[in-house]
């Protein structure tokens, strides 16, 4: 064999040793790729999307209806609200603020009706605001804690049934609304919706526009307490506020003209 054919026999060698290298490296890359993909929640993946029909290589692209795809913490914390726990304290807010506002108005109203007399409204008024938040917050009391003693000892008796096994005891009643808490909500609510007549009558001197300007206030804020209301609670807001608005006039245009009829009849 001559020296050229040595030669070229020797560099088909070294390329053929080269490429069986080169293959070997391209393999094992392969394999640890194919071994990532191999795991059991890609294999379950792929069997179940064969199943329903679909292709394993099918992407699905959500598309939302503004535009703007949704943060997921913005999903999971709008997901974890739990309005109904807002009802407690809720109901007793707005309850207590819509009372003081119509019922210290409406008393109001019902003064004005048959006297001029800016101080005789104002401590009708004062009086009202009084009297209306301390029975506000003694009722919402008993009610709250009357519900509390029920729900303790519907715990105390499911406990009981299952032989004291019961978990979580402590955690269940921490969840129990608070009649302390209640009672001094209803309070502050209703004091703050009286308080909004009150400060509407006391710098006007003129009777008729002290009437005016207290039926306009009082308005406004049944506006305000319905739209706040629906809003924190997730309901309709034009339709909380007509609801309120019609409800608070009824009540001070019901006062105001019974008020002065038996004051014209000089009972």
């Amino acid at each position: 064999m001559s020296d050229r054919a040595i030669k070229k026999s020797h560099q088909m060698a070294r390329k053929l040793i080269t490429s069986v290298k080169l293959g070997e490296r391209y393999l094992s890359m392969n394999i640890r790729v194919l071994n990532s993909h191999l795991s059991l929640p890609f294999f379950m993946a792929n069997l179940g999307a064969r199943t329903n029909g679909i292709s394993p290589n099918h992407v699905e692209i959500p598309i939302h209806a503004n535009g703007v795809e949704p943060k997921a913490d913005q999903e999971v914390e709008e997901s974890n609200v739990d309005y109904s726990q807002r009802a407690q304290w809720l109901r007793a807010a707005v309850l207590g603020a819509n009372d003081g506002l119509v019922s210290v108005a409406s008393l109001m109203m019902g003064v004005g009706a048959v006297k001029e007399d800016i101080s005789a409204m104002l401590l009708a008024g004062f009086a009202g605001l009084v009297a209306g938040a301390c029975s506000m917050a003694i009722g919402e009391f008993v009610s709250v804690y009357t519900q509390y003693d029920i729900e303790v000892a519907q715990m105390k008796r499911e406990r009981e049934s299952n032989n004291n096994r019961g978990e979580g005891g402590e955690a269940q009643r921490e969840k129990l609304p608070n009649p302390f808490q209640a009672a001094l909500a209803s309070a502050l609510a209703f004091s703050v919706g009286a308080l909004v007549p009150l400060i509407a009558a006391v710098f006007i001197r003129n009777h008729k526009i002290r009437m005016g300007v207290v039926a306009a206030a009082v308005s406004l804020a049944l506006l305000v307490f319905g739209g706040v209301g629906a809003v924190l609670g997730k309901t309709p807001v034009k339709r909380s506020c007509f609801r309120v608005l019609v409800g608070g006039w009824m009540a001070m245009a019901i006062t105001f003209g019974l008020t002065k009829l038996i004051g014209s009849a000089q009972l």
